[in-house]
């Protein structure tokens, strides 16, 4: 279905010659090998200083030291949002040359992340099928990256539209939402489709492995140091990595199209954001700000991305985000298909 007349969200940049979209994507083909080398390295400075703060933490909680806790708990929040950027590119068996080796390693993650690491990858797999696309929209639970459009929410009746309005409000949406999800709704598979056998038991895996692995330490550190502890790096972690996931997919200045008018890399380059971060927060997120990358070549792994960037002219084009446009990215949540812009609540209102 067309745009509304008058508008250009279905057209292709004019600029943007298919023989150019042909030469860009082969450009990014280039950067897909994974080098062990530096898969091994990104595991090494993640791990053990992630387990070294989280030592630290459970020893200033046994010796009454509060400000210890609370000082490096933003660090060990930061480090699991980079093992959860490892645990995504094994997810796309991008991270190592095997899968094997990549499975496994998402598993390791998952005990960190909370995150089952088949159910996950299955529904990233098809996140990534059908993003940017309006009429292919994803219906499940995810309300972080997909799009509703103003006719949507009109047509919606007076208490479904303050439902819809309270979840998406950014205190819920990005405060009180993301603990939960990854605390509870992560251990039910909820939104798991029946015939996602496999998936499914993955979830009910993990839910074990976690309580191994928590229950053990328990049984050696007490129940409420450790509770306290996951509360503490799991809470920020959460926070960060849901916003970092929504601004990457919804912002203003993204685009919609419609199926006739999709193209991956048309969806890649003006659907995806290009979010500059500060070189220490770029490390700590695997460089998936440069998600315009990512998502043209979700096989090129995270050390990779910034190069491939940089190695073609078309990249610089695409929209920026800074750091502040990313943080009131989440006041945009409706899709104004007229006007062929992402738009607030207070805007249709």
């Amino acid at each position: 279905m067309p745009s509304a007349a008058g508008t250009d969200t279905d057209q292709p940049a004019p600029a943007r010659a298919r023989s150019d979209w042909r030469d860009l994507r082969t450009v990014a083909l280039r950067f897909q090998e994974a080098s062990p080398h530096a898969a091994v390295l990104q595991i090494a400075t993640t791990f053990p200083p992630l387990l070294a703060l989280l030592a630290g933490m459970h020893v200033g909680l046994r010796l009454g030291w509060w400000p210890v806790v609370v000082v490096l708990a933003l660090p060990a929040a930061g480090f699991v949002v980079r093992v959860f950027a490892l645990q995504h590119d094994c997810g796309h068996g991008s991270l190592f040359h095997s899968r094997r080796v990549n499975d496994a390693v998402g598993r390791l993650c998952s005990l960190f992340t909370l995150t089952p690491y088949g159910n996950w990858r299955r529904q990233h797999a098809a996140h990534h099928a059908v993003w940017n696309d309006l009429d292919h929209r994803d219906r499940g639970a995810d309300i972080y990256s997909t799009c509703t459009t103003v006719a949507d929410y009109q047509a919606l009746g007076r208490w479904r539209r303050l439902g819809f309005r309270t979840v998406r409000h950014p205190l819920v949406a990005h405060l009180l939402l993301p603990p939960l999800v990854f605390l509870l709704l992560y251990r039910i598979p909820f939104d798991t489709p029946p015939v996602w056998r496999r998936e499914r038991l993955g979830v009910h895996l993990t839910n074990l492995a976690l309580a191994a692995s928590y229950g053990g330490l328990s049984l050696i550190l007490g129940f409420w140091p450790v509770m306290t502890v996951l509360l503490a790096v799991m809470v920020p972690a959460s926070i960060a990595g849901v916003w970092l996931f929504s601004v990457q997919h919804r912002f203003k200045g993204v685009r919609w199209l419609r199926h006739a008018a999709w193209d991956p890399v048309t969806a890649s380059l003006e659907g995806s954001s290009y979010l500059r971060l500060p070189p220490v927060l770029r490390w700590f997120t695997g460089r998936l700000g440069f998600h315009h990358v990512h998502h043209l070549a979700p096989r090129i792994p995270n050390y990779r991305l910034e190069d491939c960037h940089n190695a073609h002219p078309a990249f610089a084009d695409v929209h920026v985000l800074t750091l502040r446009d990313a943080l009131s990215a989440p006041r945009y949540v409706l899709w104004d298909e007229a006007a062929g812009r992402m738009v607030t609540f207070a805007e249709v209102d």
